[in-house]
């Protein structure tokens, strides 16, 4: 059973680096690929809100897989 957890947190910690790669600190994703840097500080929407939600839902699933694996 621990193996599967160590492999779930690699898994999960490879995805909470890309996702928090794409959303740059006081940018929006387009940005990300090229766009341009303006900063202006508005609401998030769309395909932002939505990794913003599932960056929290996958560092949430990372610390409890990590308090599983102290457990075993």
């Amino acid at each position: 059973m621990k193996p599967a957890v160590t492999i779930i947190q690699i898994i999960l910690a490879i995805l909470l680096i890309l996702i928090i790669i794409i959303q740059q600190k006081g940018s929006g994703l387009g940005s990300s690929f090229g766009g341009g840097g303006e900063s202006i500080y508005r609401s998030k929407r769309g395909a932002e809100k939505l990794l913003f939600y599932v960056t929290i839902g996958i560092a949430l699933a990372f610390i409890f897989s990590s308090i599983v694996g102290l457990l075993l």
